[in-house]
């Protein structure tokens, strides 16, 4: 793919996020994100939108049965936490020493 048109965003993994959409949308607890793929524009965030799936017994599972996973949810459902506020913030970013860093729009300090 070109890099003419690569999605940008601002969320990465590691990163503690809120569900601000959805089934598991709440407000107040933050959550892990696990995975972020940017050409779907989804997110993989522990604990949310968990799915069950059938699984027939193999070599690693010799048992089989029914397995409990998180499945990805739109990036647009979540938003950033900003732990030093402790409320989900907006974004903005900047330049330093040739880097981009995220900023807060609510306290106006980096977020790590």
């Amino acid at each position: 793919m070109s890099t003419r048109f690569k999605p940008k965003f601002s969320i990465k993994k590691g990163d503690q996020v809120i569900v601000i959409a959805g089934n598991d949308k709440n407000r107040t607890t933050p959550h892990n994100v696990l995975a972020v793929y940017p050409q779907e524009a989804r997110v993989l965030v522990e604990g949310v939108n968990i799915r069950t799936k059938h699984q027939k017994p193999s070599a690693k599972n010799p048992q089989g049965g029914i397995v409990k996973e998180e499945a990805t949810i739109h990036i647009s459902n979540v938003q950033l936490w900003d732990a030093k506020a402790k409320a989900p913030v907006r974004v903005r970013t900047e330049r330093k020493d040739g880097k981009a860093i995220r900023i807060s729009k609510k306290t106006g300090q980096e977020i790590k």
